[in-house]
């Protein structure tokens, strides 16, 4: 399988972020692609570095004043007197429906979902090459690819159209999407992550070109809290576009897999000629964050029971944090993935 990432997405490096309250080390840390590195040349890919595809794959994802506001606010926010080396909101609209403020603390906070994307002078430029590894991805899926890897760091999934979120600035996974729309194919996301992918979703949710599905702990007491409920079906045109499947912690393998099966039967429903998969490994019974108590060898038995939809697929790499067995999580999910696809 052909993998692509770009040396640049290492720059990006927070250095905190608040955990209820209390200001901590950021989890998102540049040594997760040297694990995931490792995971993915185990499982036989060849590492390959992305083009810069420009601002139009992006864009055609995210509005041009979220694209001014992340590519120019680290040189604002230098010249606010006293102000915080990385940028970080200290305060948010409750609503987002007409005004929008000049400041740059106040388009902080409109632009930014919470506290654990801060944005340094790399991290722009990181976030495009994470980007242009998921279009390169899905470019080589268009190209007559079975399936390809796309190592993204930072990731995305927690990105709407314009605010930035949960590690996450560019909607990689659907970035890669609609990429693959260019062609006029009907796509699915399916997300595994432990989080919701409520940027995704948010994205979408009008929408019946792209059905997008979610595997996620449940939010009733864990981030993202506000998304990620059963009832969200669409809206619109999207009404019954959107699936939601919230698991209770520490599930583990059989839960996930009989909610993976149920995810399947729906996308097997939509009849997608693509497939984007949502790649988390943070659903690990080690993961930092807690997880679904997945263990490596379910991530094998996820990745042979996605590939047995026989779809072409962009592999999108969203969270999976740092413990001794990310790297072994990445080459199972992938191995399993490739047995399955013969």
């Amino acid at each position: 399988m052909k993998a692509f990432y770009a040396d640049e997405q290492k720059r990006h490096n927070p250095k905190m972020f608040l955990s209820s309250g209390a200001p901590k080390p950021n989890p998102e840390q540049p040594e997760r692609v040297e694990r995931l590195l490792e995971g993915a040349r185990a499982a036989g890919c060849a590492i390959e570095r992305p083009q810069s595809f420009g601002l139009s794959p992006i864009a055609a994802i995210h509005t041009p004043e979220y694209l001014a506001f992340l590519e120019n606010i680290f040189e604002r926010w230098q010249r606010i007197e006293g102000a915080s080396e990385e940028v970080i909101p200290n305060i948010h609209p409750i609503a987002r429906n007409g005004a929008y403020p000049a400041s740059a603390v106040g388009q902080a906070g409109y632009h930014m979902a919470d506290t654990a994307c801060p944005i340094s002078a790399e991290t722009y430029d990181s976030a495009c090459w994470s980007a242009w590894s998921a279009v390169a991805a899905a470019e080589a899926v268009m190209s007559g690819e079975p399936s390809a890897y796309a190592l993204c760091r930072p990731p995305g999934h927690h990105a709407f159209a314009d605010v930035a979120g949960g590690f996450c600035f560019f909607n990689n996974s659907a970035i890669a999407a609609q990429h693959l729309r260019k062609t006029g194919q009907r796509v699915a996301i399916l997300d595994v992550d432990l989080h919701h992918g409520n940027g995704t979703q948010g994205i979408f949710y009008n929408r019946a070109d792209v059905l997008t599905v979610s595997l996620h702990a449940d939010p009733v007491r864990f981030y993202p809290f506000f998304w990620g409920y059963a009832d969200e079906r669409g809206e619109n045109a999207g009404l019954g576009y959107n699936y939601n499947l919230p698991l209770p912690r520490k599930s583990g393998d059989a839960a996930f897999m009989e909610a993976l099966g149920a995810a399947i039967e729906r996308i097997r429903a939509f009849a997608p000629d693509a497939l984007v998969v949502a790649l988390g490994l943070d659903a690990f019974q080690g993961d930092p964050f807690g997880g679904l108590s997945v263990t490596t060898p379910g991530f094998s038995r996820i990745g042979e029971a996605i590939a047995a939809l026989g779809l072409p697929s962009v592999i999108v790499q969203e969270g999976g944090y740092l413990c001794d067995a990310l790297g072994d999580n990445l080459t199972a999910f992938l191995t399993g993935f490739g047995a399955a696809r013969g």
